[in-house]
């Protein structure tokens, strides 16, 4: 059985560290709507910030960094578990996230983890995850 999350509206800090506890657990985690999980702060620092990730190291030896918003979802949560090992590599193969809501989630009910809820944050300055793809450079 696979638990469904809508990633809308949350803190992408705050669900990787919440999904990466619980794939590490044994539970299957679909996260739905990656492109609209925010990031908290100034819209010229994060995207600053991303854009110096990106560029980071050379093109043959990397770090590579992702463009789309589905695969730095992941790439937050890899970040918080222990993929290099055998239980992290297994946990991180138990995580799936997509761009919008796929055929075979549509109509099925989803999760909305209000510890990750954007009404948390004290200031509304935040960016979205697609903006800061489509500042990268994703098409999706």
């Amino acid at each position: 059985m696979v638990t469904i999350i809508n990633a809308e509206n949350l803190l992408l800090g705050r669900l990787a560290s919440i999904v990466a506890k619980r794939i590490l657990r044994g539970e299957e985690i679909a996260i739905v709507n990656a492109e609209k999980a925010i990031l908290s702060g100034s819209r010229a620092h994060v995207l600053t910030k991303y854009h110096e990730r990106r560029t980071r190291g050379s093109v043959e030896g990397g770090p590579f960094f992702p463009r789309r918003p589905d695969h730095i979802m992941k790439r937050s949560i890899r970040g918080m578990i222990p993929y290099k090992s055998r239980p992290g590599a297994e946990a991180f193969r138990r995580v799936k996230t997509y761009v919008g809501v796929p055929d075979e989630f549509a109509g099925m009910e989803m999760e909305v983890l209000d510890e990750a809820h954007r009404n948390r944050l004290s200031k509304p300055r935040y960016v979205t995850l697609g903006t800061i793809s489509q500042n990268l450079g994703a098409k999706f």
